[in-house]
């Protein structure tokens, strides 16, 4: 019984995120923020889809941040100073399959704290 249901679960996200990627695209200008979240960390990356090159990343593991909603707001603003550094101030944000609730609403909210615009 478990097992289907982590199965319907990751069924549901899969379906998601192909109906989220079928109306966001990120170009040079404005970028596509991508986060994923596993049990234990939390990372993010802004991608140029025209190129298929990544701009910038941040990585919770290697910053030794769980995922939990006080950690991913500093991992936001560390991510937020580096798209500034980049010359990034507009994204368009990709949940990735994710609910908009918790931990990836709060690194949402943080990134526009900081002063990037979505």
């Amino acid at each position: 019984m478990l097992d289907n249901t982590l199965k319907l679960k990751k069924k549901l996200i899969l379906k998601r995120k192909a109906r989220i990627r079928g109306k966001i695209y990120g170009d040079s200008t404005r970028p596509r923020v991508s986060v994923f979240r596993s049990n234990k960390y939390f990372y993010a990356q802004a991608i140029d889809d025209t190129k298929g090159f990544t701009l910038a990343n941040v990585d919770g593991k290697k910053l030794g941040l769980s995922n939990n909603k006080e950690d991913v707001k500093k991992i936001a603003t560390t991510f937020a100073k580096s798209l500034k550094d980049a010359g990034i101030s507009k994204v368009v944000f990709d949940r990735n399959g994710y609910l908009y609730h918790g931990v990836v609403a709060s690194f949402a909210d943080s990134l526009r704290e900081n002063g990037i615009v979505l």
